[in-house]
């Protein structure tokens, strides 16, 4: 398949301006210029193309939702915090090719009528964000920011908002609060930021992996972009695969490749030739799935109907011997200690389980212990205002789902079996 996503990340000085231009860069915003905005958004909703954040929304649909008054300020915000763990994708094209993520957000503040877009990017990226800011200094000197782009009355201007590291601010309201400078804290929805964003105002959330196919499908054309991936999940995806395999690294590959393929070919197989036990499909929220699994197409639907998520496409791959006692503590103790507090199921749960996680994977385990868990998870799912209650417990139901006697080991016996 040709590369779309990860085509320039080798080149040499491949995040400066001269080079992006040098292999073809900005000549899709060029060509969206030609187009009406509503000609831009329908493509994007005939391409198929749904959030590569984690949702999996339909973008173009997403950008509909965007009143056409002219006389409404508008935004666009770029989620780049990228805080899932295993999640490493959206830091590659930042780092490596930051101008791509600008010509898709050219594009998409067009499309919506937005003067201003954000870049919100998580606070430990300090190199991305230099890159970024480095960027954007070079689009300005250009002319391709700032008033009347390439002749036209299409004017944008360009930020990049360090945040403070808080995973919940990878969560489109939180993100919105922090970046008004408030405190990163969920809002009750709706409204949805389509109609009361930033500031109040109309606002497009899309992360960075989304708006970077933006250029691609205007460029290419609907049909191409469709000609690839499932008919429900069409385009290219970025995997990032860590853990037990021989090749670890980023993947841009058709949507509805299959795990096996994932792992036995593009990632030359498990790392010790130890049989696989478990694989995370999409950051740790994705509950696990096992090697009867393997053949699952690695697409929203495929991934759904196995109970579990495509996520972020963060693949993380355990082998024979893994605890998944001790995976499921690690888990939990990072999404109790990113828990923003807002929600007392969330504040006090997450915490809770955490607790009896630690204790079972220092063989201090009690009976009761794992219908406790599965007590707690259900006193959290579904009562939290966003979806961090709903990941953590989503993924420990999965292990313990799988991996039942393992955990009941650990607190009848007071030891681990793998």
């Amino acid at each position: 398949m040709e590369k779309i996503l990860l085509k320039n990340i080798d080149k040499p000085e491949s995040h400066k301006i001269e080079s992006y231009i040098k292999n073809g860069g900005y000549n899709a915003v060029r060509e969206a210029l030609k187009l009406g905005p509503d000609d831009i958004i329908q493509r994007v909703k005939d391409s198929g193309i749904r959030g590569r954040g984690g949702a999996g929304f339909p973008t173009g649909l997403k950008w509909s939702f965007i009143p056409k008054d002219p006389t409404l300020d508008k935004y666009l915000c770029c989620n780049a915090d990228e805080g899932e763990p295993g999640t490493f994708k959206d830091r590659a094209i930042m780092d490596n090719d930051p101008h791509l993520l600008l010509e898709g957000m050219m594009i998409t503040s067009y499309a919506i009528g937005a003067a201003v877009g954000y870049i919100y990017i998580r606070g430990e990226f300090e190199f991305g964000a230099k890159r970024l800011e480095a960027a954007i200094d070079e689009a300005y000197r250009e002319g391709y920011l700032g008033k009347n782009i390439f002749g036209s009355e299409f004017s944008l201007d360009m930020y990049v908002h360090r945040g403070a590291g808080a995973y919940i601010c990878g969560e489109e309201t939180a993100l919105l609060e922090s970046l008004e400078g408030g405190r990163g804290q969920p809002r009750k929805k709706p409204p949805f930021p389509a109609l009361a964003g930033l500031y109040g105002k109309p606002t497009v959330i899309n992360n960075v992996e989304t708006l970077a196919c933006v250029p691609a499908i205007i460029e290419k054309g609907v049909e191409w972009f469709k000609s690839t991936g499932t008919e429900k999940s069409p385009g290219p995806k970025i995997f990032g695969v860590s853990g037990h395999v021989k090749k670890p690294g980023l993947y841009e590959l058709p949507m509805g490749t299959t795990l096996r393929e994932l792992i036995y070919e593009h990632c030359g197989g498990m790392r010790s030739d130890k049989p696989l036990k478990a694989v995370i499909p999409g950051g740790v929220s994705a509950p696990l799935l096992v090697p009867e699994d393997l053949d699952t197409t690695m697409d929203f639907e495929a991934m759904g109907a196995k109970g579990t998520m495509l996520g972020s496409g963060a693949v993380i791959v355990m082998e024979e011997g893994t605890c998944m006692v001790k995976v499921a503590y690690i888990t939990n103790r990072f999404f109790s200690h990113e828990s923003c507090g807002k929600c007392t199921p969330c504040r006090e749960g997450t915490i809770w389980i955490t607790k009896i996680l630690k204790r079972l994977e220092e063989d201090r385990g009690r009976p009761g212990d794992i219908d406790l868990l599965e007590e707690l998870c259900g006193n959290i799912f579904g009562r939290t205002f966003c979806p961090l209650g709903d990941g953590a417990v989503m993924a420990l139901r999965g292990a313990i789902t799988h991996f039942r006697d393992e955990f009941l080991n650990h607190a009848a016996h007071k030891g681990c079996t793998a």
